[in-house]
């Protein structure tokens, strides 16, 4: 997977009281953001790494750790930061609506839908909710005019339990059969 198309949320950027962070943590995260405006992705993990390092609370951090993550094709730890953000900021509509654009990015429906329902509830402004239908929007048109992929989201059947216990005995039996 190339670059992924997760702009970075600047609505979730405006400190709404005194951050408490430490002035380094600070400096590292402006420096993952330059880094990031420059197209550096790679050294903007670093520095936001750093970051969360020193401040695990602070979400905004997370989020654009993610974000970074994401567009060095990192998938896990994209999404662990993604969601560490939405842990922390339960109430905030940037953090639910970019681990929902992700999981649609990676096509994973189901987690995408629950985040954008989550987006929904923090949407505070029409601009929030434009942006969410158009997200929605974008999601449908191409669920309807993609392939249908297998969901895996519920675990095999008793037919594979009895296959795979079938093979399993069977090779134990040649095993034995060739120490004889």
């Amino acid at each position: 997977m190339t670059a992924t198309n997760l702009e970075m949320p600047t609505s979730t950027l405006e400190a709404t009281g005194p951050l408490k962070i430490s002035v380094p943590a600070l400096a590292n995260f402006h420096a993952g953001l330059a880094l990031m405006e420059a197209g550096c992705a790679k050294e903007a993990v670093d520095a936001l790494a750093r970051c969360v390092e020193q401040a695990p609370t602070f979400a905004e951090g997370h989020l654009c750790l993610g974000i970074a993550h994401a567009v060095t094709s990192n998938v896990y730890p994209a999404i662990d930061h993604l969601e560490r953000a939405t842990e922390l900021l339960p109430n905030d509509f940037a953090a639910h609506y970019t681990l929902a654009k992700y999981y649609f990015t990676l096509r994973i429906p189901l987690k995408g839908y629950e985040c954008a329902e989550r987006a929904l509830a923090c949407a505070s402004t029409r601009e929030h909710r434009i942006a969410l239908s158009q997200l929605l929007q974008k999601e449908r048109e191409r669920e309807r005019n993609g392939i249908a992929r297998p969901l895996f989201n519920r675990r095999f059947g008793i037919g594979f339990g009895i296959a795979t216990l079938g093979a399993a005995c069977a090779a134990l039996a040649a095993v034995l059969i060739h120490l004889k």
